[in-house]
């Protein structure tokens, strides 16, 4: 396209001269004649890139839809395993199909770059490059900006060093750890991007909900390891929590007026936020953990570990922190399936139909 741009603007300024009568002139005729050809051919050979370009955009936008169910598969699974199911939880492919993507599309918005210089040096009546090149520009924006958004995902959920791999149960004053990926792999190293992380940034209206600091530092520096293929990953770890203490309640008071949640039903979150800089394109990535329950002493643990398998049982929203507000009935079949998700977590076996049915004889009769 450049050549035959520049090839058509040598002879436009070499041949054109408005202003002067030449149509008695053949040679002059002729020349006009062969720069309308060249500006019919530029004008083709625009149309052409452009369709290219709306065909890579719908292609990538199909590849993107699928990523994206992927994805959602994917936390399901981690959801499960959280659960003691067994469930292949690891992120190298999904991580490789993301960054591929990625690049596609960081090449595209370099090509839409470059035909907008084109269009500058060059443009006539009915350009298809003014025309098109601003959607197409506003297309890949979003299709960019979804798949970063999207691309953002905590690895590992809230979890102490405990031998009963129960994760999404915290305790005040235990040290804990999460970590979050970015699946998409490309990154300016010679730009600093940070990570930070907020429990309960939109904490639900209840009165009594307990409120939490995290003690230890809050941001992180993005990982990038010397290879591109160790991934972006912002890993906290020796976290601890330290309840708020409300100047206003008595000891012990969790609010009056209302009858908020026990301890061990009430739901929090941690948010990763992430402001993310690559080839002049800035945003904030957000994501959030599943919720979990914070106690203080280990006498709570069963109850809150119930609550934790309920709501990750019946929960269709992840973020629904006022879940057992109004719990809902599980049905035996599902329970039963998660009991012996339990038992295989730490007996690497699971509950029979003879197990599940004494169990089911001793809670229901």
């Amino acid at each position: 396209l450049e050549d035959l741009q520049d090839a058509f603007d040598f002879c436009y300024k070499v041949h054109y001269q408005p202003g002067e009568d030449r149509s008695r002139d053949p040679q002059y005729t002729r020349q006009l004649q062969a720069l309308q050809a060249k500006l019919q051919n530029l004008d083709q050979q625009r149309r052409e890139v452009l369709a290219q370009m709306q065909q890579l955009l719908g292609r990538s936008e199909t590849l993107r839809e699928l990523l994206q169910q992927e994805l959602g598969d994917w936390r399901e699974r981690q959801q499960r395993s959280c659960l003691g199911a067994p469930a292949e939880t690891h992120l190298r492919p999904l991580e490789t199909w993301f960054t591929e993507l990625g690049q596609g599309l960081f090449q595209l918005r370099q090509l839409l770059r470059a035909l907008s210089d084109l269009r500058h040096k060059v443009t006539y009546e009915r350009d298809p490059l003014t025309a098109e090149t601003p959607l197409l520009e506003q297309r890949l924006q979003e299709q960019l900006t979804d798949l970063l958004k999207s691309a953002f995902v905590v690895e590992q959920q809230p979890s102490t060093p405990n031998t009963f791999k129960r994760p999404l149960v915290l305790r005040t004053g235990s040290k804990f750890s999460a970590r979050a990926r970015l699946l998409v792999r490309l990154h300016d190293r010679n730009h600093r991007m940070e990570a930070t992380i907020h429990i309960d940034r939109d904490p639900p209206k209840v009165k009594g909900f307990r409120k939490f600091n995290i003690l230890t530092s809050s941001s992180k520096t993005l990982l990038a390891g010397d290879s591109p293929q160790e991934g972006l990953v912002c890993d906290f770890q020796y976290l601890t929590l330290k309840e708020q203490k409300d100047s206003r309640s008595g000891k012990g008071s969790k609010g009056t007026g209302e009858s908020p949640l026990v301890v061990t039903e009430e739901l929090h979150l941690i948010t990763f936020t992430l402001a993310y800089a690559y080839c002049g394109l800035e945003l904030e990535l957000q994501t959030s953990t599943l919720p979990f329950v914070i106690i203080s002493n280990n006498n709570q643990f069963s109850s809150a570990w119930a609550s934790i398998l309920w709501f990750n049982m019946l929960s269709s929203d992840p973020k629904a922190q006022q879940f057992f507000s109004a719990p809902p009935p599980a049905p035996w079949p599902r329970l039963a399936e998660v009991l012996s998700w339990q038992f295989e977590s730490v007996a690497e076996r699971g509950l029979s139909q003879d197990h599940l049915l004494m169990l089911a004889e001793k809670l229901f009769g």
